[in-house]
């Protein structure tokens, strides 16, 4: 999508955030991937993403420690995990239209980038991002709030991929994140992957699969197994 129909298809996004401006570079570039931006010479939506990303961050963790006052830190930070994740920022981007606005290079456009879950998750922080340097922080946490945070699954059942809570459970108790080691040991044919997943310089699980995701969340699984057999064992010493 091109000239004045992107244009109006960001202006419509806008006043989903209660806005009606009359610039709209810095949105334009907050769809710019780094393909596109190589290709064309233009800037990246890197920088929006990255301040988006702490954005994003802070509106989940002060949302959920004003409306949930009774809540325990491990509790807090699985919600914060499922609200911040990339499958879930995807979704939300998905439905307000970013995989028709998203600028990817040739390659990527031809093989379906506009609908990459990472790519659509970070075009999503970048355009948070260029909201909260034109409008400031209220308004990108509204945005957020309204947008995102309101429709995300915060059940038991909403937070139980295996990645998640394996970070949510290496932050609460080792103040560290899990790290994945990933190979692809297939063809284009037959893709295969496998993952290990680090934590310390300790291997706690691995995994195999047709994708890496699949490979990662096997990892993740196993990984969560063993640390929660450690903890049982050191509550009965």
């Amino acid at each position: 999508m091109a000239g004045e129909a992107r244009r109006r298809r960001l202006r419509a996004l806008l006043r989903k955030a209660h806005l009606a401006p009359t610039d709209l570079a810095e949105f334009e570039q907050a769809f710019v991937h780094e393909s596109a931006a190589r290709e064309r010479r233009k800037h990246s939506n890197e920088r929006l993403e990255f301040l988006g990303d702490a954005v994003v961050g802070l509106a989940a963790a002060g949302w959920l420690f004003e409306e949930h006052p009774g809540a325990s830190e491990g509790w807090l930070t699985a919600r914060k995990a499922a609200i911040v994740r990339d499958s879930a920022l995807s979704v939300t981007a998905l439905r307000l239209g970013f995989s028709d606005l998203v600028e990817l290079g040739s390659g990527l456009a031809r093989s379906g980038g506009s609908e990459n879950t990472t790519i659509l998750a970070d075009a999503f922080e970048a355009f948070v991002g260029a909201l909260y340097r034109r409008y400031g922080e209220v308004k990108a946490r509204r945005f957020v709030l309204e947008q995102h945070m309101a429709l995300v699954d915060l059940s038991d059942e909403g937070v139980t991929d295996p990645k998640s809570l394996l970070q949510s459970l290496a932050q609460q108790r080792y103040r560290k994140l899990p790290v994945y080691r990933d190979r692809s040991t297939g063809t284009p044919q037959a893709p295969h992957f496998t993952s290990e997943v680090v934590l310390d310089d300790r291997v706690l699980g691995s995994g195999a699969g047709k994708s890496k995701k699949i490979a990662q969340l096997q990892a993740a699984g196993e990984a969560l197994q063993l640390l929660l057999a450690r903890a049982r064992r050191g509550k009965k010493k």
